[in-house]
């Protein structure tokens, strides 16, 4: 909707293999052939929402090599690095690819979940240009545009991101934390498919540990999910997506019953 509302044309590009719950490539990159030139591409740099699924590197050079060969502009969307593995400068390695490449780049980075956040809607809008000059062309539009729309925007949040990167001691921390809690999802990932497959699953779970970040992709159809929610209080949206960050030790066992229950006798994904 927001981009609707801003006069663009949306359109589509095939990513998710619902049989497989893994990444369509042949399939996106021929949505990229197809687009017209000059087309704009929303790209997920990690953790990719809702999926759980990102390119590998060499996907990612594929990816980089479509779009360059139909002149596309990448707005890259960035909300979780540092959960994804755990470490901030791998998470960011697909948005270097891109730069290298020469691509025209917009970054829409967000620190409201990676800093705990949320609530302050902190995050920056990075581009980058060719030279000084292109940069105060647009670095000017963007004032036009942001004038009316709020001007200013509140200060608190980005001060307590400035503060934490800007002193060795607090960033320091900050990375630390960052690689505990992508390694606790991790962990919740790999015990989540150990309790599905040790109620003796039909399926396979393999989905489950490939994916990264903190939601999984299960390839439940809305009715699994509609029973799952009804009959056993284990909450995720319709379309599948379970948050691994409200997984733990404590529930890992009951939410993996649950969903052996409801799925022993269905198919995964193809919905």
């Amino acid at each position: 909707p927001i981009f609707q509302q801003a006069g663009f044309e949306v359109r589509k590009y095939r990513y998710l293999d619902r049989k497989t719950n893994r990444l369509d490539l042949d399939g996106m990159l021929a949505d990229i052939a197809d687009a017209p030139e000059g087309s704009i591409f929303v790209m997920h740099a990690c953790a990719h929402n809702p999926t759980g699924v990102d390119p590998t590197p060499e996907q990612w050079k594929k990816i980089s090599e479509a779009m360059k060969a139909r002149d596309a502009k990448v707005l890259v969307d960035m909300a979780y690095q540092g959960f994804a593995s755990g470490d901030a400068q791998a998470d960011n390695a697909a948005l270097r690819k891109l730069v290298a490449d020469g691509h025209s780049i917009m970054l829409a980075q967000s620190f409201a979940k990676n800093f705990g956040l949320y609530g302050e809607r902190v995050g920056t809008l990075s581009i980058v240009c060719e030279d000084e000059a292109e940069a105060a062309r647009v670095s000017s539009q963007l004032k036009l545009i942001i004038r009316p729309m709020y001007s200013s925007p509140p200060i608190h949040g980005a001060m307590l991101v400035a503060e934490v990167l800007g002193d060795e001691n607090l960033c320091a921390q900050y990375y630390k934390e960052c690689e505990s809690m992508a390694a606790r999802i991790k962990k919740m990932r790999t015990l989540l498919r150990e309790k599905i497959e040790a109620e003796q699953s039909p399926h396979d779970w393999s989905h489950i540990t490939d994916q990264i970040g903190m939601f999984a992709y299960t390839g439940m159809s809305p009715e699994t999910v509609e029973e799952l929610t009804r009959d056993h209080a284990v909450f995720l949206t319709a379309d599948g997506r379970i948050s691994m960050a409200g997984i733990n030790e404590s529930n890992v066992a009951y939410v993996a019953s649950a969903v052996n229950k409801v799925t022993s006798k269905r198919k995964l994904g193809e919905h």
